[in-house]
């Protein structure tokens, strides 16, 4: 299903076993070495890879939020979080800022939901 944003819909029906793994990552403390995100200007990225505990059947679902931020109070608050890179093995938290944002400290949750093995799956070689 497509909706008028452009974004996509994906509905999985009858899966046999679920599975839930979240955590929480500090992405960066770039006030403490005045790293590019608190002093820089311009488009910059942070990337974290993540490889899950036990690998889903296929690609899951990832949800990120940020739950702490330390952002400067004298320019414009820009940010963007997301999880790139999906596969049955991990993903990537990708946070970016742009323009003259000086970003201290992120830290963001996540949690993955998907399809996993099920003790009575079972397969003939």
């Amino acid at each position: 299903m497509r909706f008028a944003s452009g974004r996509e819909q994906i509905m999985r029906r009858n899966l046999k076993s679920i599975g839930i793994e979240q955590g929480s990552r500090v992405l960066f403390n770039d006030f403490a070495h005045d790293g590019a995100m608190w002093s820089g200007t311009g488009p910059r990225e942070v990337r974290h890879a993540h490889l899950f505990d036990t690998p889903f059947l296929d690609a899951p679902a990832v949800m990120i939020g940020v739950t702490m931020w330390d952002i400067d109070h004298k320019t414009n608050s820009r940010a963007d979080i997301s999880a790139e890179s999906v596969t049955a093995l991990g993903f990537e938290i990708v946070f970016r800022t742009w323009g003259d944002t000086h970003v201290a400290r992120i830290r963001a949750d996540w949690m993955a939901i998907g399809q996993t093995r099920d003790d009575d799956d079972w397969e003939v070689a």
